[in-house]
């Protein structure tokens, strides 16, 4: 299962931004503005448009934890949807399972959700799924296995976030339920989606 197993701060620092992939923000902030490499201390260059292009659509890999060759096979898939590709692309994107497990609160990051998924701690529509790109669709019921909400960091997540959820799940503990799909206002994060197309496009 290809996944990025490097240091998550480099990513963060390649970019200039906070992209959560760390729990501890305050570490990340340290540093954040000193590029990764032996010359990082000397400031960043102006970029040009397709510096700028590449940067937006690795900055998307790295939030969603993804490899090249999966965001490519996404994208093509979303500039067949008749609804605006780069919208399509974040809905995509933001219906995989291991989003799904991050964005109620049951890991902390990502990369956390990521490995509850892949070692079957996760149920839909109460089968075991141990696919973390599975995506998810309208009615689907998503949750943690009984015994898995005893892990420590799980348990204190659940009491810690009961209600978070965002507007187009359903939660209630250890259940989600898909209501709806997902549309660009739903996603918290600072991502420039038609960079992205402008990119895959040339």
């Amino acid at each position: 299962m290809a996944r990025y197993t490097g240091p998550k701060n480099k990513l963060a620092r390649k970019t200039g931004e906070d992209l959560g992939l760390k729990t501890n923000a305050l570490k990340v902030a340290r540093r954040l503005m000193v590029r990764p490499g032996q010359h990082g201390h000397r400031g960043r260059r102006k970029l040009s448009d397709f510096g700028v292009q590449l940067q937006e659509k690795q900055k998307l890999k790295y939030i969603y934890g993804i490899l090249e060759k999966q965001l490519r096979k996404i994208y093509k898939e979303a500039s067949k949807n008749p609804t605006a590709t780069g919208s399509a692309l974040l809905s995509f994107l933001e219906r995989r399972l291991d989003n799904i497990v991050y964005r109620t609160g049951w890991a902390p990051t990502r990369f956390a959700a990521r490995q509850l998924v892949a070692h079957g701690h996760i149920q839909v529509n109460g089968k075991k799924m141990s696919i973390p790109s599975y995506r998810v669709k309208i009615k689907d019921v998503i949750n943690i296995k009984g015994k898995s909400t005893k892990i420590p960091f799980v348990a204190q997540l659940l009491k810690e976030s009961e209600a978070s959820a965002p507007e187009w799940l359903e939660k209630k503990g250890a259940v989600v339920k898909v209501n709806r799909v997902p549309i660009r206002d739903d996603i918290a994060e600072k991502i420039d989606e038609q960079l992205v197309v402008e990119f895959y496009s040339r």
